[in-house]
């Protein structure tokens, strides 16, 4: 179980507040306004940031103060971070070792990675040479090699076209079933949440709800989400 407790975070004029725990093997979905914290508290759990007060718990182990790198966590942003001057399997094997020094099993690891997301045969190709959804892939790719319990998503699939989104998102679905793994997404779009989402919890005002289930939430939602849905 992730739990984020008293968890507070404030910079300038903006503040956040979380206390709240998340199953694990749910699927979380954030989402509220722009700018209302929802990448801050993922930066908050996978340690890019540090609260001004509370803890960060997985499985009751004090992440608080560890850095990024010793964090159960694998995290997929929305330009997908992937280094263009080397090939896609490069990129993918940097989830197992920065210097890029892999064994052959971890090198079979990141063949096996590709495979599993629809990219067996382009392993030598560079990013900029792959469309939007499969540079998506190689990126979901990476987290399938970390094999790391805590997926956070936030927004990598943005700027795709609606179907393709979809496909991405069911394809996380997928992953995260077959891993056993927690997820965390952002998203701006019901239809995301409803989607592939267990739960929902609602970042607005400054603090974030405790996850409902998500036909639950979306059936009669409070007060702060409706504002944001306009109804």
């Amino acid at each position: 179980m992730l739990r984020l407790e008293h968890l507070t975070l404030t910079q300038g004029g903006f503040a956040l507040s979380a206390d709240l725990s998340v199953a694990t093997g749910s699927k979380l979905a954030l989402i509220g306004p722009s700018g209302a914290g929802k990448s801050t508290l993922l930066n908050l759990i996978a340690g890019f940031s540090a609260p001004d007060q509370g803890r960060v718990l997985w499985q009751d182990t004090d992440l608080t103060d560890l850095p990024p790198g010793q964090r159960p966590v694998s995290i997929l942003f929305q330009d997908n971070n992937h280094f263009p001057h080397l090939s896609i399997a490069q990129n993918v094997g940097l989830g197992l070792r920065p210097d890029l020094k892999l064994s052959e099993d971890e090198q079979r690891q990141v063949r096996e990675a590709l495979h599993h997301v629809g990219l067996s045969g382009m392993e030598g190709r560079k990013p900029g040479t792959l469309s939007g959804g499969q540079q998506s892939r190689a990126a979901l790719a990476r987290v399938l090699v970390q094999k790391r319990p805590l997926v956070l998503l936030d927004e990598p699939f943005a700027a795709l076209g609606p179907a393709l989104k979809v496909e991405m998102l069911q394809l996380v679905d997928q992953v995260v079933q077959e891993t056993g793994g927690t997820l965390i997404m952002v998203s701006h779009q019901p239809e995301d949440a409803k989607a592939i989402a267990s739960h929902v919890s609602v970042v607005a005002d400054g603090t974030v709800t405790a996850p409902m289930e998500t036909d639950q939430l979306f059936a009669n939602p409070p007060q702060a989400l409706r504002d944001y849905l306009g109804g």
